[in-house]
């Protein structure tokens, strides 16, 4: 029984010497252990709140837009890029309210809150979603060069096609035949060959007239006048 409690001693003693060696670390680990739970769990919910608050505004101007209410849009609109300009709410929002703006005729106010959405929105989707509509705007609005600028710009590959169209849209618009053809070009050799929308490009191409060759645009010299 003496030897027993003697190891059982020993065993204690061992234990409360790694306790005062070790145990302020330990009770620290525990500690910033916690802290960390705690802050995850805690930005969760922040965010969770942040996002369900979003959701809400984006619903405001949803409605407001299917109502065509724009004072109602323009105030949901505000709130929502000013409070919660990082949640993925706000550049849907925007092109919402700015498809709203250009249907009521204002092409600035589209413009900007296009803008908006190109130097916001975190998903490079919704970015080239943004300049592709801005670039629409600028055309409507006989800014080529504008126009190809921003379609110049980077994007996801899926959106190529288009990107390639549109550019084809400007360029003739402006006058650029050749360029034209071939931004129609590139447009029909990215899209699947089963696409409905190569139909509608190649058809765009077709009615381009191709620039005429130096033989076409040079008169034959005139014969001897009998």
């Amino acid at each position: 029984m003496a030897v027993y409690d003697l190891e059982e001693q020993d065993q204690i003693d061992e234990l409360k010497a790694w306790w005062t060696r070790y145990g302020s670390a330990v009770t620290v680990a525990l500690v910033l252990g916690c802290l960390l739970i705690a802050g995850v769990q805690g930005w969760r919910y922040y965010a969770g709140k942040r996002a369900e608050s979003a959701s809400v505004l984006y619903s405001a101007v949803s409605e407001a837009v299917r109502t065509k209410d724009a004072a109602k849009a323009k105030d949901a609109i505000a709130e929502l890029t000013q409070s919660y300009a990082s949640t993925g709410y706000a550049p849907r929002g925007e092109l919402l309210y700015a498809k709203m703006l250009y249907d009521n005729g204002d092409k600035k106010g589209a413009a900007a809150q296009l803008q908006w959405v190109v130097e916001h929105a975190s998903e490079p989707e919704l970015q080239a979603i943004g300049r592709y509509r801005l670039a629409q705007v600028q055309i409507d609005d006989k800014q080529y060069d504008a126009a190809l600028a921003t379609l110049e710009a980077k994007h996801p590959p899926s959106f190529d096609a288009m990107y390639a169209d549109l550019r084809g849209d400007a360029l003739a618009a402006a006058g650029r035949v050749a360029d034209a053809r071939a931004a129609y070009e590139t447009a029909l050799a990215k899209l699947d060959p089963k696409s409905t929308y190569r139909n509608y490009v190649q058809a765009k191409q077709d009615a381009i007239a191709p620039a005429p060759t130096v033989a076409q645009a040079t008169p034959a010299a005139a014969g001897p006048a009998k």
